[in-house]
């Protein structure tokens, strides 16, 4: 199919012309601060003097105020939804329930920047519902009976689901982020990937949590009970967008291993690497003993993770996105599984 053509005026050639867009580099200042952002221009095919087209200015604003909220680090209208999605509440019953005036949340919505101080309550929110309980405390009055038992039961069910490790919420924002589908079974093989990896390059462990030797592999009880109500399905829930709230971030170290796993393993179904860790020593050995279909919660030592991880290291470049594919595809031709 042909590309559509983009056609407007051009006040040097006097005329309509084909334009091209470009990603340009902009410069703007706010209270004597200098910004420098990315941005797109359009420019005549002709001529190559830039043009004005309509839209621009719209994108250009929008650009602007994303990156400059990057760089402030100051929260986004997204964030700012999800934080409505997450706890049921309207824009005037967040607004009070975070202690601020009424109308604060409608208009940090229409695009009015919050300050750093509100910014800061309204991130905080959003990654700790503990934290989100305490403002609901202090702001019950103002509520509501209706608004405030509904965020609260809101802020139960999150503080149930994410009572595991800093490290094991941050790593699954990681995938999740490097990862466009996942179902929870392809979740739970990545993680014991990931750790088992990570416990053989840098001889530490990524997460606190256990791994089970399960009857279709390696798995988290932890993640399960999180997820399970996806069964087969790829995970997707607003209240996970917690994940994506990075209060205490990962180091280069673990970064590097969740890039590296999700880049060779991410891209294969979970019934393949359930298949692939059939085959390995540490969920073999820990189910020594127990018939095929038999369940069990055995711990799968993290020593024998990291022992086997290394074994695999003097044959494979596991540091590397190639070598893991490489051993990821002679695991699965073992297997008979595509």
């Amino acid at each position: 199919m042909a590309d559509v053509k983009r056609i407007d005026f051009c006040i040097e050639c006097r005329k309509d012309t084909e334009y091209i867009l470009k990603k340009v580099m902009q410069r703007r200042t706010v209270k004597d601060k200098e910004y420098e952002y990315e941005t797109l221009a359009a420019y005549c095919s002709e001529c190559g003097e830039e043009m004005s087209v309509p839209g621009l200015l719209n994108y250009d604003l929008k650009s602007f105020d994303e990156q400059y909220r990057r760089q402030e680090d100051i929260i986004s209208i997204d964030d700012i939804k999800k934080l409505m999605e997450l706890y049921h509440l309207g824009k005037a019953p967040l607004s009070l329930a975070l202690g601020f005036g009424e109308i604060t949340v409608t208009r940090y919505l229409e695009g009015q920047m919050p300050s750093k101080a509100y910014s800061d309550i309204m991130k905080e929110a959003l990654s700790s519902p503990g934290y989100m309980e305490e403002l609901l405390t202090a702001n019950a009055e103002k509520l509501g009976n209706s608004a405030y038992k509904k965020s609260m039961k809101a802020v139960s069910d999150l503080k149930a689901l994410f009572d595991i490790s800093n490290e094991m919420r941050m790593t699954i924002s990681h995938i999740f982020n490097e990862v466009q589908e996942i179902t929870p079974l392809a979740l739970q093989k990545m993680l014991y990937f990931i750790q088992g990896i990570h416990l053989a390059l840098f001889d530490r462990e990524l997460f606190e949590e256990d791994c089970r030797a399960w009857i279709h592999g390696p798995a988290y009880g932890e993640i399960y009970n999180l997820f399970k109500d996806f069964k087969y399905n790829p995970i997707e829930d607003n209240r996970f967008s917690l994940f994506t709230v990075r209060n205490k971030a990962l180091g280069s170290d673990e970064v590097k291993v969740i890039g590296l796993v999700a880049g060779s393993f991410g891209i294969y179904s979970g019934k393949v690497l359930e298949s692939v860790t059939h085959k390995e020593r540490p969920w073999l050995d820990a189910r020594i003993g127990l018939n095929e279909a038999e369940p069990s919660s055995r711990i799968i030592p993290k020593a024998d993770m990291k022992s086997y991880f290394k074994d695999i290291a003097m044959h494979y470049e596991i540091a590397t996105a190639e070598g893991l594919n490489e051993y990821i595809r002679d695991k699965a031709e073992f297997t008979g599984v595509k």
